[in-house]
């Protein structure tokens, strides 16, 4: 079996102009081609050793396998968080466009091959 091309990486954090900070940064950085922003959201989840419930806007990152690595050190690095929720979603299957622009979007620049693209639709959505 092979290991899917595509993947969608959750992340969340807790105010809505740091999750539009971590978005900008990936994008720019070609790690992911997309970013969705849901917002707010509530999260239940025990932290040493009590139960905490807070509010938090998610992150739905659309990458590459490929870009994996890289992805999750950017945002081990960009996040204020202890222990930032980093987790990879393979996608198994999409439609030929968007994932052959996904490609794309996130493949490293070289000063040879400029990369170039179309957003998945005419309205810029993802």
């Amino acid at each position: 079996m092979t290991s899917p091309a595509w993947l969608t990486v959750l992340t969340t954090t807790d105010s809505e102009e740091k999750a539009r900070l971590l978005a900008q940064g990936v994008v720019e950085a070609r790690l992911a081609a997309c970013v969705q922003i849901s917002a707010p959201v509530i999260s239940v989840y025990r932290w040493e050793n009590a139960v905490e419930t807070t509010q938090e806007w998610q992150l739905l990152l659309k990458t590459t396998a490929e870009r994996y690595d890289e992805l999750e050190a950017h945002l081990q690095e960009a996040h204020d968080y202890d222990t930032p929720e980093i987790i990879a979603i393979p996608v198994v299957r999409g439609s030929a466009g968007y994932l052959g622009w996904v490609s794309a979007e996130t493949a490293p620049v070289t000063s040879a091959s400029p990369v170039t693209s179309q957003s998945p639709d005419a309205s810029g959505g993802s």
